[in-house]
């Protein structure tokens, strides 16, 4: 479905086995872009294969006698999700019963939308989406944050009345509460790792080897109490020669568990060693059932144990405990896990400061590059913006945006190539090595994320190999990225988060099914968090199986993503 004016929600209408030769009402389709499901198996394969906004049914019993539908149906909601009709004035002339619920009122019908939502705030510099819906006469939607621990989703769409505006206006709440609050701690842990690896050559070149391991250290203690909550912490490091676990740091553990000898092995080395060993984490929701677990301090009732790897190599391991039985769920071992990656990047990161400082013109460089790359992004998001309101309209306004975007990439190639040109060859830390990859040299890159940090990471890692990487925010400034760039300047590879403020992945997939075939497209996610599966729809409508990134980028699994999607792809345009 392409992007239009009154976007229309989509309903699913499923037939009861007493009107099976019944299709939907012309009530119904004024009002939604209706499919139709012989029966309730049907409805369930379409429901796997498409996003609806709400699903129907014919029946005679408890139907909703108002203006929008006959007394023959009735709507089935989606859990934790609100649907609403507003007049012009924004009143609720109808609603279902979990919007009841969330105002704690009987009936909502006749009052002012806004009057249970009172004492909240929009977030992101977002505004109410019906009064912007009503001057766009599209779909819109913005994030409310009614309290810290409340989050709606709310999305308003114009009604239709066949080809009229009707003034009336489909709201829809989403409780998104449990998403947000752990894509702020996702995006915590990210901060928390760019953090932990921010440690420049002026800090650490003049300091002896002790105390940037101490600078670290403290680093990493302060995240994870003040992140994570862990209060009984340890992390030991593989030495690689001995195969010995070394201690790194402990804290709230006995001091003879913190300087216990451990080894990396299965058996008589605890959880530690075995995770060591396997690679594998380890949840104990009770000590006293887990013949692995030794005691690191007196009343330990659960643990969480997760491997520190670099590269696909364990480099060591991070442990939590709690005096409390169950105290770790699986988010937890998400959140740890992930923030054990950051630790494992920052050693490394570590490790090549610690050989050699980095060239000052290097990074100035690189500071240009940074400071450079997402204004211009944001020139060529809003120059497209502008022409696809003038296509069709304006050819003289459209060729002079079209000359605009010319000439943003053009500053941007230049800029690069300077750099390219002044770089010394020394700004490679001694020891390392520099990996090429040929194939990505001149490949045209759109990353699409809301999060400015991840934007900026996709800049620095890809354009160091030739790649041409620009970004967008949404899933709608991707979109018109991408129509605009048809052609000679087409994107090689398209790299969306699963979760923009606007479309999921699978969405965005669809979208651009429209304008390009095939569509070179990789989705990322926070650790393997998709609460909409939007995976798994993505791939079923034809994302490569091995397109799936986790943030924050890894640089090695960042390139053989895009690399396999230019083998693919070639391999497609060949046949």
């Amino acid at each position: 479905m392409g992007i239009g004016v009154s976007d229309q929600a989509k309903i699913l209408f499923v037939k009861s086995a007493t009107s099976a030769e019944m299709s939907a009402p012309q009530e119904l389709c004024s009002l939604f872009d209706v499919e139709v499901a012989d029966d309730w198996s049907e409805a369930r394969r379409l429901m796997k294969q498409q996003c609806f906004d709400g699903v129907f049914s014919d029946t005679a019993n408890d139907a909703p006698k108002k203006q929008f539908f006959t007394d023959s149906f009735w709507v089935i909601q989606k859990l934790h999700q609100g649907v609403a009709i507003l007049d012009q004035d924004k009143k609720i002339l109808w609603a279902n019963e979990q919007i009841n619920e969330w105002a704690d009122c009987e009936n909502v019908i006749g009052l002012p939308f806004y009057g249970w939502l009172e004492g909240g705030q929009w977030e992101s510099g977002h505004h109410c989406p019906c009064d912007a819906s009503i001057v766009k006469k599209q779909r819109i939607s913005a994030l409310y944050k009614l309290s810290s621990e409340v989050y709606f989703r709310i999305e308003a769409k114009p009604v239709r009345r066949g080809e009229q505006e009707s003034g009336e206006l489909l709201v829809i709440i989403h409780d998104v509460t449990e998403e947000q609050l752990y894509r702020q701690k996702l995006d915590a842990i990210h901060e928390a790792g760019v953090e932990l690896s921010n440690l420049t050559p002026e800090e650490v070149f003049h300091m002896e080897v002790k105390d940037r391991i101490e600078l670290l250290k403290s680093n990493i203690l302060h995240y994870t109490q003040e992140i994570l909550n862990y209060e009984k912490v340890e992390i030991r490091l593989v030495n690689q020669r001995s195969g010995m676990l070394d201690p790194l740091l402990s804290a709230g553990i006995d001091k003879e568990a913190a300087e216990r000898s451990l080894e990396v092995g299965r058996e008589s080395n605890g959880i530690t060693g075995f995770v060591a060993a396997t690679g594998e984490s380890y949840l104990v929701d009770d000590v006293a059932s887990d013949e692995l677990f030794i005691e690191s301090f007196s009343g330990a009732q659960s643990s969480l144990t997760v491997p520190l790897k670099w590269q696909d190599q364990v480099i060591g391991t991070f442990n939590v405990e709690s005096p409390e039985a169950e105290a770790f769920s699986e988010n937890d071992m998400h959140f740890l896990e992930l923030f054990a990656r950051n630790i494992a990047f920052a050693l490394n990161t570590l490790d090549l400061l610690a050989a050699e400082k980095s060239s000052a013109t290097q990074k100035s460089i690189e500071a240009i590059h940074r400071e450079v790359a997402l204004p211009i992004d944001k020139i060529l998001t809003d120059a497209v913006n502008v022409m696809e309101k003038y296509i069709g309209h304006e050819p003289e306004v459209v060729d002079r945006v079209k000359r605009i975007l010319r000439n943003a990439r053009d500053i941007r190639q230049v800029i690069h190539k300077i750099g390219k040109d002044m770089a010394p060859g020394e700004a490679t830390p001694a020891g390392a090595t520099v990996d090429h990859h040929p194939k990505l040299s001149g490949q045209r890159v759109l990353v699409v994320d809301a999060n400015e940090g991840v934007r900026n990471d996709a800049h620095a890692l890809l354009e160091r190999y030739g790649c041409i990487v620009e970004t967008a925010e949404s899933g709608g400034e991707a979109v018109y990225m991408v129509r605009s760039s048809v052609g000679s300047e087409s994107y090689n590879i398209i790299i969306s988060d699963i979760h923009l403020p606007d479309f999921s992945g699978h969405q965005l997939m669809l979208r651009l099914q429209e304008i390009m075939d095939p569509v070179p497209l990789a989705l990322m996610t926070g650790f393997g968090y998709d609460p909409g599966h939007s995976i798994v729809k993505a791939r079923q409508a034809g994302l490569h199986p091995n397109a799936i990134l986790y943030k924050p980028f890894r640089l090695d699994q960042l390139v053989d993503v895009c690399e396999t999607l230019i083998d693919f792809h070639s391999d497609v345009a060949r046949t």
